[in-house]
């Protein structure tokens, strides 16, 4: 396949864009840059530009393009940036594609398991209700933009939980501490995290590429888990203690919004679609995962 990428820059869009060429298939990466090579396009997202020819045989959008939901704290002026960064080069694509000769087939923009806010201990599958709050709304806006694709693209908006990675993404700030002994669990630790590992979403967005899914997909592990046994598994693949729990009231004084939402939230997803597609997991289980990224395991 000819495959364009936007955000293709971040954690996530390294490692699938090199999953997607090591696939045999042809990547060309959206930028904001001058292009540095012939696999390169620049586009303005933030004004809405992209020449309609840059999707010219291509038989695939993905789009990963949004400012980081953890990277700094949720002003009032960051919340709208968290927004315009997934908004603009959304609604940008979706107006290439109905400009463009003959548009993609096939549209993947990510989404979030933000989506379903604060959801306890309910089972999460696609069909469930969206939550309130930032994130929620965050994710339902992108998704309705990137379903404004025109008729005949199959679109598909991934709803990926928390990213498991030896650096960066969801545990960067947690993985260090670990590995010196003085992380532990936030909150109770009784919320569930969707988690999935790095190379299961590139592999999950490889299989969504040649399925017929469409409309949301939850992309996180088939094994649930809550915060304290994730942590648990974790300290226990790094050979360290996990003993020093961050309060919940800590969490919301120190990061306002964030803290709340991010780490304290609970999604209990079920990935109900990959599973009936017939997708594998390379990480399914908690403690293969735990291992993968504490290095213990060659895979990935």
């Amino acid at each position: 396949m000819h495959i364009v990428m936007a955000g293709a820059s971040g954690l996530i869009g390294t490692s699938m864009s090199a999953a997607f060429r090591n696939a045999g298939h042809s990547v060309v990466t959206l930028v904001r840059r001058p292009p540095a090579s012939a696999a390169e396009v620049r586009w303005d997202p933030a004004a809405g530009v992209l020449d309609p020819g840059a999707l010219s045989g291509a038989d695939a959008v993905v789009n990963l393009s949004g400012a980081g939901i953890g990277d700094r704290p949720w002003t009032r002026r960051r919340v709208e940036e968290l927004f315009s960064s997934r908004l603009g080069p959304t609604r940008t694509l979706v107006q290439a594609m109905a400009r463009a000769d003959t548009p993609p087939a096939t549209f993947i923009s990510q989404s979030g398991s933000g989506y379903y806010g604060d959801a306890g201990n309910t089972v999460l599958r696609e069909d469930a209700a969206a939550g309130e709050g930032t994130l929620p709304q965050i994710c339902i806006e992108w998704e309705q933009a990137a379903l404004m694709a025109p008729p005949g693209v199959r679109v598909v908006t991934p709803r990926t939980g928390v990213v498991f990675s030896r650096s960066g993404g969801a545990l960067g700030k947690l993985l260090p501490l670990l590995r010196l002994g003085v992380g532990g669990p936030f909150g109770n630790g009784r919320q569930f995290w969707p988690w999935v590992t790095l190379p299961d979403v590139s592999a999950a967005f490889l299989f969504l590429l040649g399925s017929p899914v469409s409309g949301p997909v939850n992309l996180a592990a088939p094994e649930q888990a809550d915060v304290n046994t994730i942590v648990a598994a974790l300290a226990h693949a790094l050979h360290r203690p996990a003993v020093l729990r961050v309060p919940a009231p800590v969490l919301r004084t120190v990061m306002p919004g964030l803290g709340e939402e991010l780490l304290l939230y609970s999604q209990r997803m079920e990935p109900a679609v990959l599973t009936a597609a017939g997708f594998t997991w390379q990480h399914g289980h908690l403690a293969d995962a735990a291992r993968w990224v504490a290095g213990r395991t060659s895979a990935g």
